[in-house]
């Protein structure tokens, strides 16, 4: 996976999903740019991550010990402007992480991950220049560089599914692949 750019701000969804894999630390060392959060999802996440099943608190204790070991920057609002584009962008999609996570990257000139279909193609509309990435793609480039067993990425892929509650839309360039491996 090439990215072009310095950073990559994951959106709520990605950051639930990769920790619903159980492999939260080694996926976030395997995307090649800094990888970064805003503080309204890290807010909002980190709470979720906290209520699920005592079984699957091990996902908020990777979040913050992603955070701790630098390999998961949480990132605030640098100035008015990206707070009201924040704000305007709220209007625009209803949700406060997507809507951070939009702004931040836009006025940083960053790559965005995420699966919201809503948000990825405000994204794209309102900066076309920079880089949409899905939870499928980084999952799919974590796995060829870490040349796992197909055992252990079902595994992974099975717990984004119901962990994370992700399937990816009938048009998602990756479909195929996900289904040829969560079977």
């Amino acid at each position: 996976m090439h990215i072009r750019h310095s950073h990559v701000v994951l959106d709520a969804c990605c950051v639930l999903n990769f920790c619903a894999s159980g492999q939260f630390i080694t996926i976030l060392k395997s995307i090649p740019a800094q990888v970064v959060v805003a503080e309204v999802v890290r807010e909002k996440e980190l709470l979720t991550l906290q209520r699920l099943q005592d079984e699957e608190n091990e996902g908020a204790i990777q979040f913050e010990t992603a955070i701790r070991q630098g390999l998961l920057l949480v990132v605030d609002f640098e100035s008015e402007l990206e707070e009201e584009t924040f704000v305007n962008y709220a209007f625009e999609l209803g949700d406060d992480g997507e809507s951070a996570t939009c702004a931040i990257a836009i006025h940083r000139g960053w790559a965005v991950a995420t699966d919201d279909k809503k948000a990825a193609s405000f994204f794209q509309k309102e900066a076309p220049h920079l880089q949409v990435l899905s939870t499928l793609e980084i999952i799919k480039s974590w796995s060829e560089g870490g040349n796992f067993p197909s055992a252990e990425l079902r595994t992974a892929l099975r717990a984004i599914r119901t962990k994370g509650r992700y399937v990816p839309h009938r048009n998602h360039p990756l479909l195929g692949w996900w289904e040829n491996l969560i079977q």
